[in-house]
């Protein structure tokens, strides 16, 4: 009797563990969503019958991802410049003209770019911190009021560059180090609206990021594989694992939830440098 209970309560908490995130009626807005996590997030919500606004620099793409998606209406687009706060704007006056409300921002867009303290000019430094943090600020501020009246919440992606530091990267660590603490300082402040405000912080995850920053198919084909060593669980992970924590704490489950930079790196943060 008593294995016949537990076998029964282990099946229920397997099933929750397995059950899909739903979002219907929910409203979602995603930036960078014309690649890696930012397409996978896209999908992921899309799957969860959420109305979703997209946004990146590529139409094209943009357009090619809502129609392979085919959700009748359900997932459109602004394509724009995220560093331009005219477009920023036009982002969030956008969403509520189509959807009538928002309930989730997802501040997916950002870039990287090498370079030391030594070699970084300042016009770079000032580009990185314009697209990683304060294009996010701007958006999370225009974002509360509508936000406030929806209890909803706001996913950031950050980096464990934001919790470790890794040497020739420093605007891009200083980036997203701050942009942990503005998740931090937002999630104490929005808590009385009843607005979370979370953070995940991924490893090495294969995307264009890389490539897209100057780097050849044959330096990134070196970085995976020197960067299964660096990660103690011993691979890189894949856009889409990133996207369904990004939808779980997005998501009522999470509703306890706010304040967090969540890791998800294949154990990378607990690992000295090397």
């Amino acid at each position: 009797m008593l294995h016949f209970i537990f076998k029964s309560i282990l099946k229920q908490k397997l099933g929750l563990f397995i059950m899909e995130i739903k979002f219907s009626d929910k409203v979602v807005l995603i930036t960078g969503a014309t690649s890696g996590i930012g397409e996978a997030t896209a999908k992921v919500f899309a799957k969860g019958n959420a109305q979703v606004m997209l946004t990146g620099r590529n139409e094209k793409k943009l357009t090619a991802l809502i129609n392979s998606l085919n959700k009748n209406g359900s997932v459109k687009f602004l394509a724009g410049d995220i560093t331009d706060s005219q477009f920023r704007e036009s982002l969030i006056n956008d969403t509520i003209e189509k959807f009538g409300k928002l309930d989730v921002l997802v501040n997916s867009a950002g870039i990287i770019a090498s370079g030391s303290i030594e070699s970084t000019t300042i016009e770079q430094f000032d580009k990185m911190l314009d697209i990683n943090l304060r294009s996010i600020f701007h958006l999370c501020q225009m974002a509360v009021p509508h936000l406030e009246k929806t209890e909803g919440n706001i996913v950031n992606l950050s980096s464990v560059a934001g919790t470790r530091s890794f040497p020739g990267l420093i605007s891009y660590c200083v980036s997203k180090a701050a942009l942990d603490q503005l998740t931090h300082c937002a999630a104490l402040e929005l808590a009385p609206k009843k607005i979370r405000v979370n953070a995940v912080n991924p490893g090495v995850v294969v995307t264009n990021l890389h490539k897209r920053s100057g780097w050849s198919d044959e330096k990134y084909e070196q970085f995976l594989n020197h960067s299964k060593s660096t990660h103690p669980i011993g691979r890189v992970g894949e856009p889409e694992e990133v996207a369904k924590l990004i939808a779980y704490l997005a998501s009522d489950a999470a509703g306890w939830i706010t304040g967090v930079t969540y890791s998800i790196d294949g154990g990378r943060a607990q690992t000295c440098f090397r």
